[in-house]
């Protein structure tokens, strides 16, 4: 089967390499020269652990190609998948689907033969009846169906998501375009992960939901922590409590500096922006974005205590700044609250981050990058563990400490613990929800 895909960002890419991967003919459209030119060159330009591998094998096997010419992509496609950006609006927090609707103008303009057009895309709902309505407009006698098809991709795990999925959510309207739908997932539905079949508007609600719920566990657990700090109770002990609950589960009970990256911030608001056009406001959504913003100003204050008060005039090592390990992205990221305040207030800040540095250049000026972090550390009054990278989750501790001017660590994903600290040689050690040392 022929697979168009409409941009070969984070999420067309990932999903057109797994595609290729199952055995179909795939052609990714990407309009950006620069990203284009690499991606013909074999290079993969985001960091996602095994897709270079998987990209080059589908690419030499035939199956996989990029190209900036979307009519010819188009051509005889079975099924066209729209996965363009739906940044958050400025002014008023709603999904920019800019981009959604011009892909379906250039869609209905080259459409000849029968097609589903899929929206891989989060958009808000319905999206893809007006996405129908384009096509429609712009072709009108494109012969087509329209299908709702939402990503589930944990960014560092993309591809054993793609391939090993908890489900496959596909709303369409009719039978022929879900039979066009299941065919494309057939080796997945043979391997017995499910395909939940429905409407379009629960497909698109779906994505949302789940993405709020998710953020809600988070900044809950981060909430609880706070309290934890005041009351003397541990965090960790906590989490591991609730989440032996079986109607609550472990997965997202990990306090940490709050949430960040391309999907929580954006669809969270998104969500609440969706309830305001209905007369239905997301309350809940709503107070998780504004406690999530509250926690990162609140994590400000925590390091600044570590440094006495002020970082002013301060050597300050940050390890890793991506909003979480096993990622370049730097999107929503609580190291852009932090190192801003840091640098802003006088501290010398260094920087270590395994895949950060590439955007992290441009998003946090006046800092110092470093590859290692005990040469990051040395001479330092005080370091920050930022992101939970596997090089920063053995780090030798008492090494660090005997290379930095002033042994203060502030771990902000609970990696170590105020004992690991102190036998290591460190005089001042915090971390989230639970005890100084």
């Amino acid at each position: 089967m022929k697979i168009a895909m409409i941009g070969a960002g984070y999420v067309g890419l990932v999903s057109g390499v797994c595609f290729s991967d199952f055995g179909h003919d795939v052609v990714c459209v990407e309009k950006d020269p620069k990203k284009l030119a690499r991606l013909q060159a074999g290079e993969v330009p985001i960091y996602e652990p095994g897709l270079d591998e998987l990209m080059a094998r589908n690419v030499d096997a035939g199956r996989l190609s990029f190209t900036d010419r979307l009519t010819e992509a188009v051509q005889g496609a079975s099924a066209v998948f729209i996965a363009v950006g739906t940044p958050t609006r400025r002014g008023d927090g709603h999904a920019d689907l800019t981009y959604v609707m011009t892909a379906a103008e250039e869609i209905a303009a080259a459409l000849s033969d029968y097609a589903v057009v899929v929206t891989k895309s989060t958009v808000p709902v319905g999206t893809n009846r007006q996405v129908e309505k384009v096509i429609a407009a712009a072709n009108p006698v494109a012969e087509f169906d329209v299908a709702s098809n939402p990503e589930f991709l944990r960014e560092g795990a993309a591809i054993d998501d793609f391939m090993r999925p908890d489900r496959i959510v596909v709303g369409v309207q009719n039978a022929r375009a879900a039979e066009v739908m299941q065919a494309i997932y057939r080796p997945l539905y043979l391997r017995d992960f499910p395909i939940m079949v429905t409407d379009l508007e629960s497909a698109e609600m779906i994505k949302y939901a789940a993405n709020a719920f998710l953020a809600t566990k988070i900044t809950f657990i981060n909430e609880i922590a706070s309290l934890c700090e005041r009351t003397g109770a541990d965090i960790k002990s906590v989490s591991k409590g609730m989440g032996a609950d079986g109607r609550i589960g472990s997965k997202f009970l990990h306090a940490g500096p709050g949430y960040g990256g391309s999907c929580f911030p954006k669809d969270t608001r998104a969500l609440a922006r969706i309830g305001q056009e209905h007369a239905v406001p997301m309350q809940l959504t709503e107070t998780v974005i504004k406690v999530n913003e509250e926690i990162k100003r609140r994590m400000v204050e925590k390091v600044f205590d570590l440094c006495g008060g002020s970082p002013n005039g301060k050597i300050v090592t940050v390890l890793g700044v991506t909003f979480k390990p096993n990622t370049d992205d730097m999107r929503e990221a609580p190291a852009l609250t932090i190192v801003p305040a840091l640098v802003g207030n006088g501290a010398q800040v260094r920087v270590v981050d395994p895949q950060g540095r590439q955007e992290g250049a441009a998003l946090l000026p006046g800092v110092t990058w470093y590859d290692d972090a005990y040469a990051a550390a040395e001479g330092a009054d005080a370091v920050i563990i930022l992101t939970e990278w596997n090089a920063f989750r053995a780090l030798d501790l008492p090494r660090l400490a005997n290379t930095m001017r002033i042994p203060a660590m502030a771990d902000l994903r609970n990696i170590y613990s105020a004992e690991d600290a102190s036998e290591a040689g460190f005089t001042a050690y915090t971390s989230i929800g639970r005890r100084d040392l």
